[in-house]
């Protein structure tokens, strides 16, 4: 149970960002409300009356600043996908760094998007809420005097894509705390609806972008438009070569986004999405209406890959780098030869499933982490002893039963390190770090070795923050840890995250600087063992 200080909201606040940069704000209300995306009424969750959400639109560097006011029942977090809070874990929103927004409350996120762009997500982060709604797109657009290797579209959607249960999230929660399995999802949604309810309307000739994320629950999906092929530009704040393809698969958690040319007759077509790496197949439909179509959709839907592992791999593999292309700076993305940079630390993080005292509980490296009575941000700021130790998971699998605690490993700022994913488990896996991105170097089937490292991939891997690990394989990622702060590593299964496969990778620097890290926001919340200390002078 958390308790907390009294809430001020000033505006001071502002001080904490760059003041050269532009501004935008956001007044979110929070709200439960009836929804039917599978033709069924459930609770779901409303941002100012939205399911999904709004969409966040902004450009390199902008503020962000966003008050949200929490009028549901039970405490609530929104955390941000792939925004790297640059120096200010403090807004990450996720259970380790920040206190809950209490029922009947608000808090103001004070967020840059510091040297990033592309296409990301929102999601809230506690209490199994991402089953009920919250989320919506983050799209950060370049700004105009840095070049794009691609002209603009026409136009620019948001395509929201993940599976979903009728059950209310409450329903699955208790589920889980009772220590079981959720059962095979109910049917998929793309932008909050079912077969044929969501349509985007282009124009013959034209050509568009779509921005696709997986913010379901644990499913990898695979996305096609009919007649139609998809060239591949932006993954997660890297761009691409621009490769084009008939069928794209996108696992939880990740982000994609690609050119469409409307160069077909004038009548609708499918999209189709579809689960991968499942028995049961589940498969909905989107429209993508030409504006002088006079025929609507029809036909067979275009097959797509099922359980086909070796064609995920392959394609997985094709995605790599534009190195002359600029990213958020002007500079060609090539410009940083990561391949070149020895590695000071190699984290081998290995997932396992078990029963703990009767209950299914999930692991990493043995470990099932238990959420602490204070935000580990908060009690490593202020120096309580006891929320939780440095060194609590190992950098490498132990072989131990699976055990509880609350995992948190230490890293050195500054520091160019190794991670292999390894899932010897007959599921995929998909895998996130807040506050950074990485280089994907390596994936295979079977066992990592030292020896895999020859077939690393040291020029043009692509960068980003979510990777998936094939069943009984392995993914191997390099990362500069130019980041402060404690920073969540999780699965993005979710069920699994929620029953502990995840932990925290701290990164430390001795020098106390804002140059290196921003102060504790002045409107920060204060909780659990922190709470009845202060901030900053307001």
């Amino acid at each position: 149970m958390w308790s907390y200080v009294p809430f001020l909201a000033p505006l001071f606040f502002l001080s904490l960002v760059h003041a050269d940069d532009p501004y935008r704000f956001f007044t979110w209300n929070i709200t439960f409300g009836d929804i039917y995306p599978l033709g069924v009424p459930q609770q779901g969750i409303l941002i100012n009356g939205q399911f999904p959400g709004p969409d966040i639109y902004c450009n390199t560097n902008d503020n962000l600043i966003i008050n949200v006011h929490n009028s549901l029942t039970e405490p609530f977090l929104i955390s941000w996908n792939g925004l790297q809070q640059r120096r200010n874990s403090w807004e990450d929103g996720v259970e380790g760094t920040t206190c809950p927004i209490p029922p009947g409350k608000n808090f103001t996120y004070i967020l840059q998007v510091k040297d990033q762009i592309g296409s990301f997500f929102y999601f809230p982060s506690l209490n199994f809420h991402k089953a009920a709604g919250g989320f919506g797109g983050i799209r950060i657009l370049s700004r105009p005097l840095i070049p794009v290797p691609f002209s603009d579209p026409s136009g620019d959607f948001t395509v929201l894509i993940g599976d979903w249960y009728k059950t209310n999230h409450t329903a699955l929660k208790a589920k889980l705390d009772n220590g079981k399995k959720l059962p095979f999802p109910d049917g998929i949604l793309i932008n909050g609806h079912a077969s044929n309810g969501a349509s985007f309307t282009v124009d013959q000739g034209n050509t568009y972008r779509f921005r696709v994320s997986n913010v379901g629950l644990q499913n990898s999906l695979n996305i096609r438009f009919q007649g139609h092929k998809m060239k591949l530009v932006e993954v997660e704040g890297t761009h691409t070569l621009q490769n084009t393809y008939s069928s794209l698969d996108v696992h939880v958690g990740q982000s994609y986004s690609f050119l469409v040319t409307m160069d077909q007759a004038p009548v609708d077509y499918y999209i189709v999405v579809s689960t991968r790496f499942t028995s049961n197949v589940l498969t909905t439909t989107a429209v993508l209406h030409y504006s002088n179509s006079g025929t609507r959709v029809s036909g067979p839907l275009p097959g797509g890959p099922t359980v086909q592992i070796d064609w995920s791999l392959n394609q997985a593999r094709s995605i790599r780098t534009n190195l002359t292309a600029s990213g958020p700076r002007p500079n060609p993305q090539g410009s940083y030869h990561y391949g070149m940079i020895n590695t000071s630390r190699t984290i081998r993080l290995a997932n396992s499933a078990s029963l703990i005292d009767g209950k299914q509980r999930y692991a990493v490296n043995s470990v099932s982490f238990i959420p602490a009575d204070t935000p580990l941000k908060l009690a490593d700021y202020y120096k309580i002893s006891g929320v939780f130790r440095l060194g609590s998971i190992s950098d490498n699998p132990t072989g131990q039963k699976e055990y509880l605690d609350t995992s948190v490993m230490p890293a050195d700022y500054r520091t160019f390190i190794e991670i292999i994913f390894e899932n010897k488990e007959s599921i995929i896996q998909s895998w996130h770090l807040d506050g950074h991105s990485f280089w994907v170097v390596g994936m295979d089937g079977g066992q990592w070795s030292p020896d895999s490292r020859k077939e690393y991939n040291l020029r043009d891997a692509v960068s980003r923050c979510t990777t998936q690990v094939y069943p009984k394989s392995w993914t191997a990622i390099y990362i500069a840890l130019d980041n402060v702060g404690m920073w969540n590593v999780r699965t993005e299964f979710w069920s699994r995250r929620y029953l502990g496969q995840q932990f925290y990778l701290r990164v430390y620097t001795p020098v106390n600087s804002i140059r290196d890290e921003y102060p504790i926001p002045k409107n920060a919340l204060l909780c659990g063992r922190a709470a009845g200390r202060h901030t900053r002078p307001l």
